[in-house]
């Protein structure tokens, strides 16, 4: 398992970006430089955890959570033959292009080394937006992305350095439960009866993913109230 390539975004500003300054950092581009990594900081006041990238929209992307976003190589691969264009490094946005590695099937709180200094926890799954959309320019992308459900994981921070093309990945820690990055996708998006069981991660699951599964737990409670009511009032 290895890391491909590092990418750094070239900002420029786009009709397809919500960004309050017009500006997105999607397009990023592989760097042969290392790369320096540490902690970004809350969402909203950091942006990305690698120097010389930019997050465009911080109110949605960036901070602790997703520090840093991975995609594998092998994902891509498949993209290519799906859309049949070239998809090079870094096209979907992602800092880290991986080989060997299951993203997708990594679990929230799983954690890597990356070269040898830095480690990265797998936070969350990336949720496809109007400007991945808009930059891809394929029709109907976030619903054929969310139908694919390999969405690529973001990473937070546990161990500043420096990372760069080449280095080695380590799996240094794999939790005991279920819920893999596709898991967590799944039930954020399509198949929201799965919320309740990505509880299983536990301090792992960053704060908004939590909040929308106790959400949906308290609306089952509620929903079982009113049928329990229902059934003893006939």
């Amino acid at each position: 398992m290895r890391l491909l390539s590092v990418n750094l975004a070239r900002p420029h500003s786009g009709d397809h970006t919500d960004s309050p300054s017009g500006v997105t950092g999607i397009d990023k581009r592989p760097t042969d430089a290392p790369v320096a990594v540490a902690a970004p900081g809350p969402k909203g006041v950091g942006g990305s955890a690698l120097a010389g990238d930019v997050i465009g929209d911080m109110r949605h992307h960036g901070g602790d959570h997703q520090a840093v976003y991975a995609y594998a190589r092998e994902d891509l691969d498949a993209w290519e033959r799906d859309l049949g264009r070239e998809l090079p490094a870094g096209v979907f946005g992602e800092n880290l292009t991986t080989s060997g590695v299951d993203v997708n099937g990594a679990l929230i709180g799983e954690r890597w080394r990356v070269g040898p200094d830095v480690v990265l926890e797998v936070s969350c799954a990336r949720i496809p937006c109007r400007t991945f959309a808009g930059w891809l320019g394929e029709e109907k992308w976030v619903r054929r992305f969310t139908r694919a459900a390999v969405p690529g994981a973001y990473l937070r921070v546990i161990e500043p350095g420096e990372i760069r093309a080449g280095d080695r990945i380590e799996i240094l820690h794999r939790p005991d439960h279920e819920v893999s990055v596709s898991f967590l996708f799944r039930a954020l998006t399509t198949e929201r009866e799965l919320l309740p069981r990505t509880l299983a991660a536990g301090e792992a699951l960053p704060p908004e993913a939590r909040a929308q599964a106790l959400a949906y737990l308290e609306k089952i409670e509620e929903a079982g109230k009113v049928e329990r009511a229902a059934e003893r009032a006939s």
